[in-house]
């Protein structure tokens, strides 16, 4: 408790630029997305991004101090990811029933995901650490960028991968599973939100969590399950081969 006192004191006290203009534009970008019928092309998290970027280039505001205020947003991410665990406990019955075949899919998804990244690199020529970067693009960018510094990648370049894989996930899963004719029902619903959180991590996570409870929860599952088998096995795969 005094810890947070402390946190709550040096946030309060801190330029409020950066947190107002987030909530302002995401609360806008939220409502445009709502009355566009949640159409993919106009996710918020993306336009947000757009727009504060180019506010900060506009007003010349730097980087550092956009973020000491807006760092109280980045401080909420962790309860934020937490709370993902209710509607995985909501439905532990039937996780307790598909754990077997849930894990294979992680698995697979993650490998899929990874190999796929790593042979495209390659055939096209980038640079190793590069190539190496590409390797935990599938996992949540905090995460990722510990294991390309593991593997020798580039850990900046690694959270810039993440992001962009999150909001290509984000964009492109509900005309591509559409045109895989996953159905809509309540197993097609599972397998929309697994596939969306194995492949595009926590920003296709929220996605999910805003078309459907069953796809955000599994998208959730898929999130930690991609964060703790990746952290695991692709560092110890580099260090094998």
């Amino acid at each position: 408790m005094p810890k947070f006192v402390e946190l709550w004191i040096y946030l309060s006290a801190t330029p409020l630029f950066g947190l107002t203009a987030t909530l302002v534009v995401y609360v806008l970008a939220q409502a445009a997305y709502a009355r566009l019928d949640q159409a993919a092309w106009a996710n918020p998290v993306l336009w947000s991004v757009v727009v504060l970027a180019g506010l900060l280039t506009l007003t010349g505001v730097d980087y550092p101090t956009y973020f000491s205020g807006a760092q109280f947003i980045h401080f909420l991410l962790g309860p934020a990811v937490v709370a993902l665990a209710w509607p995985l406990w909501e439905r532990r019955l039937e996780l307790l029933a598909r754990w077997r075949a849930l894990l294979v899919a992680a698995l697979a998804g993650g490998a899929a995901a990874s190999g796929s990244a790593l042979a495209l690199g390659w055939a096209v020529g980038l640079p190793h650490e590069v190539v190496l970067s590409l390797a935990p693009k599938s996992v949540t960018a905090p995460v990722a960028m510990g294991i390309a510094d593991k593997i020798g990648g580039i850990p900046a370049l690694a959270a810039v991968f993440a992001v962009i894989t999150g909001m290509v996930g984000a964009l492109s899963s509900q005309a591509l599973l559409d045109r895989l004719k996953i159905p809509g029902d309540a197993q097609g619903w599972m397998a929309r939100g697994f596939a969306l959180g194995t492949a595009a991590h926590g920003i296709g996570a929220a996605r999910a969590l805003q078309v459907n409870a069953d796809a955000g929860a599994y998208a959730g599952l898929a999130l930690g399950l991609q964060v703790l088998l990746g952290s695991l096995l692709i560092p110890l795969l580099f260090w094998l081969f």
